[in-house]
């Protein structure tokens, strides 16, 4: 605990004269007889700092998470500690959206009367953002349609430098992939869960199968045979689960990002949350959905946003706004793999029944 060396007075602390005289509208600057200062610049300049001072607070909490997620074993209360930081995130994000309902209450003419001062700076430029995504896992080469020299290319030099040593270190999604295939509990002596699940799709499967074969009289063939067709699709998808090959082939197409044996664990730890021992394992893979998505409804309304001032003009930085930001938001995912394990996942009453042994160290033992 820090004791007290004097008195502090709020304004220094918080070096408000400093922050507070950031708020630079060029409109000010070169405002004339006939155009004055344009007035909701000014919200526009303080809506964008006050998202970078979030930003800030988002990369100091990834940035602890990461001293700690990036190590070969992890004691339990520094996992409750990650799960604590994304929490604070989650709520950070809330914060970030709701900025769009302020901004919005500026008129797209209102912002027509200074978007040309602002050219050619854009969001693009946002350092601290695409730190974020590249500290989530979301790299520069990762992203869809996007050309690497090109999105690059709009920033200075030296923010190009820092990008790219920050692209070089560990991030979420690889500290996540090594944390997951470290789950000890799946293939134990006498116990490999992963041949019971296997049995359990199949039956599953089965009973799918009987019900369309039962159905078949209310059925056109044509009916039944894409029924089935969606069936044999089915069987593939969780077939690729298990088939190394299969799993790699994803990876290589970008249709995949985590190890066959991480997908494994996590979608053990969603079909066995409720043991003790998968609670905060649980809470953790969760958490980073909560992050992924929120960022999505972020990218979403922004391009609204864009689309709502600007209607089909290109953006300040010459990207063609609305579009490319829908496009960013739909195909920027980071943890798309945890979302798709749902397609994986079983009734409780078709789950396999872990042995005594299992289970013990699943839960807590007084």
């Amino acid at each position: 605990m820090h004791k007290n060396k004097g008195p502090v007075y709020y304004g220094d602390y918080l070096q408000l004269p400093k922050l507070l005289d950031s708020q630079l509208p060029l409109s000010r600057k070169y405002a004339d007889e006939t155009n004055g200062e344009c007035h909701d610049e000014m919200l526009f300049i303080v809506v964008h700092q006050v998202y970078e001072l979030w930003f800030k607070q988002i990369l100091h909490d990834l940035d602890a998470i990461l001293s700690v997620f990036n190590k070969t074993y992890i004691p339990e209360v520094e996992l409750s500690s990650i799960i604590q930081k994304l929490e604070r995130i989650k709520k950070i994000q809330g914060l970030l959206i709701g900025q769009f309902d302020v901004l919005e209450t500026m008129t797209p003419m209102d912002f027509l009367e200074f978007r040309d001062l602002l050219i050619p700076a854009s969001g693009f430029q946002s350092v601290q953002f695409r730190e974020i995504e590249i500290k989530l896992g979301l790299h520069t080469n990762d992203r869809m349609d996007v050309d690497r020299e090109f999105f690059m290319g709009r920033l200075s030099e030296k923010d190009r430098a820092h990008l790219t040593e920050v692209e070089s270190s560990p991030t979420i999604l690889k500290c996540l992939e090594g944390w997951l295939e470290r789950l000890p509990y799946t293939n134990t002596s006498g116990f490999n869960f992963w041949d019971e699940y296997q049995k359990s799709i199949n039956a599953i499967l089965k009973d799918d199968q009987d019900i369309i074969e039962a159905n078949s009289a209310h059925l056109t063939e044509r009916a039944k045979m894409i029924q089935l067709e969606n069936l044999k699709m089915t069987r593939g998808t969780f077939e690729s689960l298990f088939q190394t090959e299969s799993h790699d082939e994803l990876i290589k197409n970008n249709q995949r990002k985590l190890s066959q044996k991480a997908i494994l664990n996590a979608l053990f730890i969603l079909l066995y949350r409720h043991e003790s021992m998968l609670t905060l394992p649980f809470h953790l893979i969760t958490s980073l959905m909560d992050i992924d998505e929120n960022f999505t409804t972020w990218r979403y309304r922004h391009a609204l946003l864009a689309q709502r001032m600007l209607g089909t003009k290109i953006g300040t930085g010459g990207s063609s706004g609305h579009q490319y930001l829908k496009r960013a938001a739909d195909n920027n995912r980071v943890f798309l793999d945890l979302f798709n394990l749902s397609t994986f996942l079983i009734p409780n009453s078709r789950l396999p029944k872990i042995p005594l042994e299992v289970k013990k160290k699943l839960s807590f033992n007084v």
